[in-house]
């Protein structure tokens, strides 16, 4: 299975050769395709061969562009993530709608035992005394939004009373840059599945052509909030950028075994398809930290 995730930054121009990647810069080196998982071009003075990004796609590996500002703005994914698209793409349109709710509740109160679990590690307990009232409040598809409350409490306990993410702030600027890649990591697994990403459980809005990543993610996201928390710095550059990246060599337990964090993605989103295929939500496998 592919692991390596990629960053090409500063001026470089990328081509295709004997299966490798080659990377010209002032010196020239190679990675083998085969063992790629994602590759972030993380400036705009990077060029790459058509013939690169049609190996990407045939391997499936995913291919995030950054803008100016070195922040992740798109992606190249393949039209043809399965061979049997088609049919996947009809089980998704005609997926029941109680079993996508017992999906969502089930993603939702994970996603909040998940921020429990670090405010614990953290030494928060009257907050993540809080959050497990939430949880044991938590009802069918989440309309009375416990996920919310939680979040509030949540997000003050970790950056101050005084955030909000709605702010412009190096904090959120890390929190989006994080979110970013963890979004991007689940619409790889979406489309090589035979899945849309556009049409969601929870997530409808029209204006989001990812809206099935940003469902499927919401459990990992404390991954990415632990990381910036220990990033201990105002500003949000190139090194901060790099910490973050690490979220790729973070093991989780998943399936009864060991797994980096994009094996465990993966096996996550599959078993998500199994529950919504089967109409059984108990099919999830969650990961677990060590």
């Amino acid at each position: 299975m592919s692991w390596r995730v990629v960053c090409v930054s500063g001026v470089a121009k990328l081509d295709l050769k004997f299966g490798f990647m080659v990377v010209r810069k002032d010196e020239i080196s190679k990675v083998a395709i085969n063992e790629i998982a994602t590759v972030i071009i993380d400036s705009t003075a990077v060029s790459l061969t058509t013939a690169l990004l049609n190996e990407f796609m045939k391997k499936k590996i995913k291919v995030i562009f950054c803008d100016e500002k070195h922040n992740p703005s798109s992606e190249l994914m393949s039209y043809y993530g399965s061979h049997d698209s088609s049919l996947k793409i009809k089980e998704q349109i005609t997926w029941n709608k109680d079993i996508k709710e017992l999906v969502w509740t089930k993603i939702v109160k994970f996603k909040i035992i998940k921020q429990k679990a670090l405010l614990e590690k953290l030494g928060f307990e009257k907050e993540a005394n809080l959050l497990q009232g939430y949880i044991s409040e938590l009802i069918l598809n989440d309309t009375t939004n416990r996920e919310g409350h939680a979040a509030k409490v949540y997000f003050n306990a970790l950056f101050g009373m005084k955030f909000s993410r709605d702010d412009d702030n190096p904090t959120n600027s890390a929190l989006n840059y994080g979110y970013s890649l963890l979004l991007s990591s689940f619409n790889k697994e979406i489309s090589a599945n035979g899945y849309i990403t556009q049409l969601g459980l929870f997530h409808d809005n029209r204006f989001n052509p990812f809206n099935l990543a940003s469902d499927l993610m919401e459990i990992f996201r404390p991954i990415v909030d632990e990381i910036v928390l220990n990033l201990a710095s105002n500003n949000f550059a190139k090194d901060e950028k790099i910490k973050i990246l690490t979220i790729f060599n973070k093991k989780v337990f998943i399936a009864k075994k060991e797994h980096f964090l994009p094996n465990a993605i993966s096996i996550y989103t599959k078993s998500i398809f199994e529950a919504l295929n089967n109409g059984d939500e108990n099919l999830l496998e969650i990961y677990d930290e060590f």
